[in-house]
């Protein structure tokens, strides 16, 4: 039976546009299958996406040796995806990280310490002198040394990234569809994907729906993935705090524990007009088992108990944040049994799913 389509890939947010994208070198008849992101984010009922946002960290040091490695693959590419795109999404404000200090190949940072060493990657250790002198910005223990990746670290902006992927991948033939899968069936010699008010068919699907993958009925059988709640917050700079924070790269400080961090983003003009710096954490007290759960997630404000443990970091980090306006907003994370993204090629009946 002739198809629509060789290969359907669902979800269009930085997974699936990437995908597109290295498809479309690799075989003609591609589609991407994706809503945009809701106008109204308080009115909408359907699938949600986190990287609706304009700052994300990004930077080689970390303690795991195969995201240090992705991570940078990833770097090395910013620059000629945004050549050949047109569009900017890569800030190199460099990446601080702060906390105690570590012991060799213990913790976080002991750990990333060593496999950075074994990369190759450049970053310079501060002590807790030099690390006030370099970053007045922080308010930081006299006993917390510093580890300052200058070069290939700072942030993205993911959805100028998602925008870059998806012009890179129709321009190389993929058709984009504006719509919502809602349903995927194999019918033995193919794959039909229901996509709004469309059926459509192809020989292979890629699910690349994140946290959303286990909805809808994307896959023959539930993938054994965790949706975590988080908060963020965000704090609206005026020329005071830009004047001291405007030079500051993205930062992610620990406590006495490793899961005790925040990671903070530099300054970031918003599509309002005003300037913010972003502040997280990673309690994901509540999960999602539902569409209707996670949809209403998104809808509200984030957690309020979250919001004010990251208030209060704040406070003891910067200072000089006092008086700001804070707003807060929600986002998930999705984790695997390995803490890897799950690849998993099925092939049923004849398909590919």
């Amino acid at each position: 039976m002739a198809v629509d389509f060789k290969v359907i890939v669902i979800g269009r947010g930085m997974m699936g546009a990437a995908a597109a994208r290295h498809l479309s070198a690799m075989t003609e008849g591609v589609a991407l299958v994706g809503p945009r992101e809701p106008v109204e984010r308080k009115s909408h009922h359907g699938v949600f996406a986190s990287h609706y946002d304009e700052a994300r960290i990004t930077r080689t040091f970390d303690d795991n040796m195969a995201w240090a490695t992705f991570a940078g693959r990833s770097l090395d590419r910013y620059v000629e995806i945004e050549a050949k795109s047109g569009i900017p999404f890569f800030t190199e404000a460099g990446c601080l990280f702060a906390g105690p200090a570590p012991q060799p190949g213990q913790g976080y940072l002991g750990r990333a310490i060593e496999v950075s060493a074994k990369l190759g990657v450049d970053f310079e250790t501060l002590d807790a002198h030099a690390l006030r002198e370099r970053f007045p910005q922080f308010s930081l223990r006299p006993s917390f040394s510093g580890y300052f990746e200058k070069r290939r670290a700072g942030h993205i902006n993911p959805r100028a990234l998602v925008r870059a992927q998806v012009s890179l991948a129709e321009a190389g033939g993929v058709t984009l569809i504006d719509a919502t899968v809602t349903g995927v069936r194999d019918a033995g010699t193919h794959v039909e994907v229901t996509a709004g008010d469309r059926i459509l068919t192809g020989e292979r699907v890629l699910a690349a729906a994140g946290g959303f993958s286990n909805f809808n009925e994307l896959l023959p059988d539930p993938i054994d993935i965790r949706v975590a709640a988080r908060t963020v917050v965000f704090y609206e700079l005026g020329e005071r705090e830009m004047a001291i924070f405007g030079d500051m790269p993205s930062s992610i400080v620990f406590g006495d524990r490793d899961e005790d961090h925040v990671y903070i983003l530099p300054p970031v003009r918003y599509p309002d007009g005003k300037t913010y710096l972003k502040l997280g954490g990673d309690t994901e007290q509540r999960t999602f088992e539902t569409l209707q759960d996670a949809g209403a997630w998104f809808r509200s404000d984030g957690d309020a108990a979250e919001r004010e443990l990251l208030v209060a970091a704040a406070s003891d980090l910067m200072p000089d944040l006092a008086g700001c306006p804070v707003t807060m907003a929600p986002c998930v994370a999705t984790f695997t049994p390995t803490a890897y993204p799950m690849p998993d090629s099925r092939r049923r009946r004849g398909s590919r799913c």
